[in-house]
């Protein structure tokens, strides 16, 4: 069989960076191919010249044997190719039968039509049969905006098989979905396999790739390293040519002694959000919070933090009762944040690496009126190094830095407070292998250093590996307290699912 697709020799260089050199990659009909590799590898950029948003310095493309030049996204649509990316590229306030055909829509016959109307009853009877090959229970008639994420991913897989495609190219596919949703994608992906269409899977979550892919391409500073099939895929060899060093250094975690109680929780609540949560987390300690999506993770960290108001409850910090009303008392306090969502809200993307490595401890940075830029570039400078953050200078925007990067940089912004407390809201989530053993050797580093860490994740070996205990919620209380020793990931997911009786007291 040929490739439907097939490329040769792809090199792109941006300024001061080859991204890509000499790459070759294919993909057969009716296979997955999974596409792996650090940030910076050059997975986006291969994609970004199949798709026709960037254009190749060198190579050849061909499509069913026939060398072709992509022009522009839409060209790379018309000849089948389409790009699903983790930022949905959908109108909220158009119907899913609109977003499908946009630009596309299928007009009234004869002066109707060349008036511009619009057929939309035909509209979204076609819509409605493409969303039956997807297995999308939804309405053409919905709104994008009152549909799910997960439903959201459908339309846009049912625009892209709208546009015939013979290859679809999902971009982090599964980052915002919970597992039944997982479940769900995957054998939407199986029923475009069974149709001969070519889907390159590119994800952090390689148990997810190892599980759905056919095949697997791996990338590393912007050279192709090697491809392997299905019955040759063993986590450990992927990940050694991803990042050029074994699994065993991912997770990097002493066992610490839980002596000093830095911070203690009691009974705090918010009406239909947490209730009655109690904990003690100790200095040096990284206090792992597992639990299902909208188990109340994520809300007990923002009460804790001042950026949602509790309706009742205590905080003592080194064994005195502090009121924290806002994220700027927890600050003064020495308790930082790192968000789940750090390009909306742990960042500031428009500025650069150092106003953003200097925003808790501006008010330390100024003179009268002015910032003491010379203070402010000896901190930056400080923790860049002390991360090892990846950026052309102090003064490169974090806009343009990889998702691990953005996430050290976030790091040291709270790390530049000091804090007695640090908050991670799932802090690997989205970054590549590499980044994660850097952020997991940090962590550890801090909670040497005295630092008490509540760490939120939904990966479980991340819990399992980093934390010196295991609290676990489900439906906004705490279920279970379980020793590092006792963990297991089945018994975490038993009481986060509720089928375990509490055990917590």
């Amino acid at each position: 069989m040929e490739p439907i697709v097939r490329m040769e020799g792809i090199s792109k260089a941006f300024p001061g960076v080859q991204a890509l050199d000499m790459v070759d990659f294919e993909a057969y009909p009716g296979e997955v191919m999974g596409l792996v590799g650090e940030n910076g590898a050059g997975k986006s950029t291969l994609m970004k010249i199949l798709s026709g948003a960037y254009k190749k310095d060198t190579g050849r493309i061909f499509l069913d044997g026939k060398r072709i030049e992509i022009e522009n996204p839409y060209h790379a649509q018309r000849l089948g190719i389409s790009t699903i990316y983790q930022e949905f590229n959908l109108t909220p306030n158009q119907t899913v039968a609109q977003n499908i055909f946009c630009n596309r829509e299928p007009r009234e016959k004869g002066i109707l039509g060349k008036l511009g109307f619009i057929n939309r009853e035909k509209m979204e009877e076609e819509a409605e049969k493409i969303l039956e090959i997807v297995g999308a229970h939804v309405s053409p008639k919905s709104l994008v905006k009152d549909l799910s994420v997960a439903e959201k991913q459908m339309v846009e897989i049912a625009k892209a098989l709208s546009f015939k495609a013979k290859i679809i190219i999902m971009d982090e596919p599964t980052s915002a979905l919970v597992p039944e949703e997982v479940e769900k994608l995957f054998e939407i992906i199986n029923q475009l396999k069974s149709q001969g269409i070519a889907v390159i899977f590119i994800s952090h979550r390689l148990e997810e790739v190892f599980k759905i892919a056919d095949r697997i391409t791996i990338l590393r500073d912007g050279k192709l390293i090697g491809v392997m099939k299905k019955e040759e895929i063993a986590p450990e060899k992927v990940i050694y040519l991803m990042v050029n060093r074994p699994l065993a250094e991912m997770f990097r975690k002493e066992e610490s002694k839980l002596e000093d109680v830095v911070l203690e929780v009691r009974n705090l609540s918010k009406k239909g959000v947490v209730e009655d949560i109690s904990f003690k987390l100790y200095k040096g300690e990284i206090l792992g919070i597992a639990g299902l999506v909208g188990s109340g993770r994520t809300e007990m960290a923002r009460l804790i933090f001042g950026a949602d108001k509790k309706d009742n409850g205590e905080i003592y910090l080194e064994g005195k009762k502090v009121e924290i009303n806002s994220p700027e008392d927890a600050v003064r306090l020495g308790i930082g944040l790192v968000p789940e969502d750090r390009q909306n809200q742990g960042l500031i993307l428009k500025l650069a690496v150092r106003e953003n490595i200097g925003i808790p401890i501006l008010e330390k940075l100024v003179n009268l009126l002015f910032v003491n830029k010379e203070k402010l570039n000896s901190i930056a400078r400080e923790f860049v190094q002390k991360l090892n953050i990846k950026t052309p200078s102090l003064l490169q925007k974090a806009l343009y830095l990889s998702g691990g990067n953005q996430q050290k940089v976030v790091l040291a912004k709270w790390l530049s407070l000091n804090p007695k407390v640090l908050i991670l809201d799932e802090p690997t989530r989205g970054i590549d292998v590499g980044a994660k053993v850097e952020v997991h050797a940090i962590m550890s580093q801090l909670a040497k250093s005295g630092i008490g860490i509540i760490m939120i994740s939904s990966e479980m070996p991340e819990v399992l590996a980093m934390s010196d205990r295991i609290l676990v919620m489900s439906e906004g209380r705490l279920a279970a307290e379980l020793s590092k020793k006792e963990a297991t990931q089945e018994k975490i997911m038993a009481y986060a699912s509720g089928h375990y009786i509490s055990n917590y007291s």
